[in-house]
């Protein structure tokens, strides 16, 4: 029988965010209900709230999410009740182009439930990123499942949903930062933190964390940046060359996302360097530069979406670092939060003062 839980949603554009019943149905054919341990507060929660993704109001927030499988629809067979798993938004089709090329971490073709989760008097939500998880259970396609260990902390690994992939991503998979490597991270929020962290794991020497803000600085130094760069202060072009011997970065990761920042990504590279943008700019963002620059600087310019994560991969692999104590996803986590204060923590958010508020249920 559908069920009734608790969930929050955003009824329309910019209104505060509200806690209210939902309907769960039962999983149909390839689907899953999740009961939700855990869910980070992301910013690309509050870019829905705002209208800036689309205006398919109401939606059903939350997704950096980890929880416990409880029942299963039809043809199921990767997951079973009772097993832990993190959620994802890029569960592979298996039949796209990309996936049959052999690059299922670019599908083109992901999977979300066929069934929606409604309201009580019928109205149809619309999951954040195919998933929905600030809500005591959830509704996901199976794919959106990743079994890991379940003697993880729900609160630390969820975050391995979104943000804390993205950056982690973003230097390990898209920029392919190597050791001995230089790399400098433009914004230290959580992704480009992340990011640093990925740096770290990947054996770079020198990491360099570029931020206006000295709280910031000193969490990335927390998380092994290796230098600091005060945007307030100093050029961040000229400082990443002389931290580098006047040559620039390998690597240069732009967690924030606008043309100003992706300017300064590109100019404080080495030549034949490479650039990674992780951070999303909005759409009406513009970015202008002499072509003679692209030729004569060589290198690699990318885009990271999701940090080019396969989740059935990385998850499992990443929790494992973590049990060991090589990777440290609990320093993520600024904040544990109830459901009602989702609000709250959007505001604590945009001020900069967590790295990341996680709902526990």
């Amino acid at each position: 029988m559908p069920q009734h839980v608790q969930g929050v949603i955003a009824r329309s554009k910019g209104a505060p965010v509200e806690i209210t019943q939902i309907v769960i149905p039962d999983p149909g054919p390839g689907e899953v209900v999740v009961a939700v341990a855990a869910c980070g507060v992301c910013h690309t929660d509050l870019t829905y709230r705002e209208g800036g993704i689309n205006d398919e109001f109401p939606f059903l927030l939350g997704h950096e999410a980890a929880g416990t499988v409880e029942s299963v629809g039809p043809g199921v067979t990767s997951v079973a009740p009772g097993d832990f798993v993190v959620l994802n938004w890029r569960a592979v089709c298996g039949r796209c182009r990309a996936c049959k090329r052999g690059r299922p971490q670019y599908c083109f073709s992901t999977f979300n439930a066929e069934q929606k989760m409604t309201l009580i008097d019928g109205t149809e939500l619309t999951p954040a990123l195919g998933i929905g998880a600030f809500a005591e259970k959830t509704l996901v396609h199976s794919g959106q499942c990743t079994k890991v260990d379940p003697a993880a902390d729900p609160a630390v690994v969820g975050l391995l949903g979104c943000g804390v992939m993205a950056g982690l991503g973003a230097a390990m998979n898209t920029g392919e930062v190597g050791r001995g490597d230089a790399v400098a991270v433009i914004g230290c929020g959580g992704v480009g933190d992340a990011a640093i962290v990925g740096a770290r794991l990947a054996g770079a020497t020198k990491i360099i964390a570029v931020d206006r803000d000295r709280r910031k600085l000193a969490w990335a130094e927390d998380l092994g940046a290796t230098h600091t760069v005060d945007v307030s202060e100093t050029d961040v072009v000229q400082a990443i060359q002389e931290i580098t011997g006047g040559f620039g970065a390998d690597v240069v990761i732009d967690a924030v996302g606008r043309p100003e920042t992706w300017k300064q990504a590109f100019y404080a590279r080495d030549l034949a360097g490479t650039v990674v943008l992780v951070g999303v700019p909005t759409p009406e963002l513009r970015l202008e530069m002499p072509m003679l620059d692209f030729f004569s600087h060589g290198g690699a310019l990318k885009s990271s979406w999701y940090g080019d994560c396969l989740p059935e991969r990385d998850f499992p692999m990443l929790v494992e670092l973590y049990r060991q104590g090589r990777l440290p996803l609990a320093e993520f986590v600024t904040e544990r939060i109830e459901l009602g204060a989702v609000e709250q923590a959007f505001l604590t958010m945009h001020a900069g003062e967590v790295l990341r508020s996680v709902v526990v249920l």
